[in-house]
């Protein structure tokens, strides 16, 4: 029996697919590489010493969908794919929705069809909007701000009400902060087709000279050193999470939901300066204004994915930005350099 990854090419799918073949699983991935590559799969197939049923196409395509649950033995999905970028989302909201909300109900329509019926679902953080309190637990209301944040959360909904109509059904919800780092080969990484969204790839690209330098959005919130405070996990242990997520839907744990985070915040400007450290050299930044509906602290509690899944986030600080950095030095232009 094979796992479907759904957006596999890309930052997140690509680490997760490793940690599942370095466990035995056979994978079949789809993906449309819109933005991501097929050099990524290949880099994985070379680390892992195996190789991936891969289907060129759209999760929005129930005749692609069919021919692969029609061809392969499929007992579970991880799903990726989607769309990606806050401010994106903002100016085309339509397009978010199409892709992310009405791509998940064909996926889900040909899964209930050929009776596939363990998810797990890639969420976001940005569901709960700005938190009252932190850390932010499961159980937070949910008020997202953007049309992004919106479709992962018009996603989440959809899958409550099909696991509450069929207890066949097994799904895991993971809600996730920001990812970053890379395998620690440097095969693999974050690798954004234009302007970077993050952080930590920003960073990465201001060190090895692609950037000139890092606009820091904002010095004046109530955070320890006025710079906004996020919960930074690494790729790898969010990849292991996917894992022990699946480990729980074979036991038939019907909907399940959890953060999946370090629990711990980390500011915009320590972030700069253990890359320093690893990097060997200063990151040339300014402060700019702050941008519009940018929270000034926000972190999760992932004590209920250690206690459910016996999951826990390993990686340091500097095993994110030295990881990074491995990656990026090894391929300043990305995939393709």
């Amino acid at each position: 029996m094979a796992v479907l990854v759904t957006g596999g090419a890309g930052y997140i799918g690509s680490h997760t697919i490793v940690e599942l073949l370095n466990i035995g699983k056979d994978v079949v991935v789809i993906d449309n590489l819109c933005n991501s590559s097929i050099e990524a799969l290949k880099r994985v197939e070379k680390i892992a010493g195996t190789s991936i049923q891969f289907y060129q196409g759209d999760i929005l395509d129930s005749v692609i969908l069919h021919k692969i649950f029609s061809e392969n033995s499929i007992d579970a999905v991880v799903h990726f794919a989607g769309l990606k970028a806050v401010g994106e989302s903002v100016a085309e909201p339509l397009k978010y929705y199409q892709n992310n909300v009405a791509g998940t109900l064909v996926l889900c329509e040909v899964m209930n069809k050929f009776k596939v019926k363990n998810l797990v679902f890639s969420s976001s953080a940005t569901v709960y909007g700005e938190p009252a309190s932190l850390p932010m637990l499961e159980s937070f209301p949910m008020a997202p701000e953007s049309p992004y944040g919106q479709s992962k959360l018009m996603v989440e909904n959809v899958l409550a009400d099909l696991a509450n109509s069929d207890p066949e059904w097994n799904i895991a919800r993971l809600r996730y902060f920001n990812p970053v780092g890379a395998h620690e080969s440097g095969l693999i990484g974050e690798d954004p087709n234009d302007i970077p969204n993050n952080l930590m790839p920003f960073i990465a690209q201001v060190a090895v000279g692609k950037r000139e330098q890092l606009s820091v959005f904002g010095d004046d919130y109530e955070t320890p050193d006025g710079t906004g405070v996020r919960d930074y996990i690494h790729v790898v242990d969010l990849a292991r999470g996917h894992l022990k997520a699946l480990e729980k839907l074979a036991t038939g744990s019907g909907l399940v939901t959890y953060n999946l985070g370090t629990g711990v915040g980390v500011s915009v400007l320590e972030m700069v300066k253990a890359f320093e450290q690893a990097c060997g050299m200063p990151i040339q930044y300014q402060v700019a204004k702050r941008r519009s509906g940018d929270i000034a602290a926000y972190w999760g509690d992932p004590s209920l994915a250690k206690k459910d899944l016996g999951w826990q986030a390993t990686h340091t600080l500097d095993d994110m930005v030295s990881s990074s950095w491995k990656w990026q030095s090894m391929n300043p232009d990305g995939y393709y350099s």
